[in-house]
């Protein structure tokens, strides 16, 4: 019986103390390949692979709202195409509706998912490589409330264009609030919208790229002692 007991947990042993080294670089890339299908997508349809880059697309829809005006578009003129461009082709307002057009071959096709779901989440896969650039000296951090704060400008911005698309008011489309707090000194273009470069593209790149490289530093030193222990104690 301690014959076959032994070589399990030799084994075991082995794939925990594997594991502990090399858990940074099994993660980098499983978020790589994560983080890159969506931009795959288009690419499979400029090349005339349709039902490939539908694939992607229905993997991602469980994950993310896919509506073409917050998503970047590839072999367009537009990195991203307005909502008027995109109701004039499908004749919907009707976000159901809308996040099943990827485009066409003048406007481009889109990324599987949405602008902020970019910013969002590239930073697991670069907080990844930093991290182990940085050899993993980052000390885990202790749990406070304080480490929800960076979150909460993400759940605050998400949550009101998720409320405006759903009641449609309207107050993330044209933001006049914030026009009459800044007096309209930006320009009409800055306020309406979700292009490229408007306040609410501005407010998905942010909230979504502090609160994923917030994630990152809170999170990847406490797997990194955990992937450690679990070595040592499968010895």
């Amino acid at each position: 019986m301690s014959v076959i007991r032994t070589r399990p947990l030799g084994r075991n042993a082995r794939f925990a103390s594997w594991l502990s080294r090399y858990w940074l670089a099994c993660f980098a890339l499983l978020t790589g390949i994560w983080v890159a299908l969506p931009w795959l997508a288009p690419v499979l349809m400029h090349n005339g692979q349709p039902q490939a880059a539908w694939l992607i697309y229905l993997l991602y829809a469980p994950q993310c709202h896919q509506l073409p005006q917050r998503s970047y578009f590839l072999f367009g003129d537009q990195l991203m195409v307005p909502l008027a461009q995109i109701t004039a082709l499908t004749g919907s307002h009707d976000p159901l509706s809308l996040r099943w057009f990827i485009g066409t071959p003048t406007l481009g096709w889109k990324v599987a998912w949405s602008d902020r779901m970019v910013s969002l989440y590239t930073p697991l896969f670069v907080g990844a490589l930093i991290y182990g650039l940085m050899g993993k000296h980052w000390s885990p951090v202790r749990w406070s409330w304080a480490l929800l704060f960076p979150y909460l400008p993400l759940l605050l911005d998400g949550s009101t264009h998720m409320l405006d698309d759903a009641l449609r008011i309207g107050f993330r489309a044209t933001n006049d609030w914030l026009v009459v707090l800044t007096g309209g000194v930006f320009g009409t273009g800055f306020y309406a919208g979700d292009a490229l470069g408007s306040f609410n593209w501005w407010m998905r790149l942010i909230t979504g790229l502090v609160a994923g490289f917030t994630f990152v530093r809170q999170v990847y030193p406490h797997l990194d002692r955990s992937f450690a222990r679990m070595a040592r104690g499968s010895r």
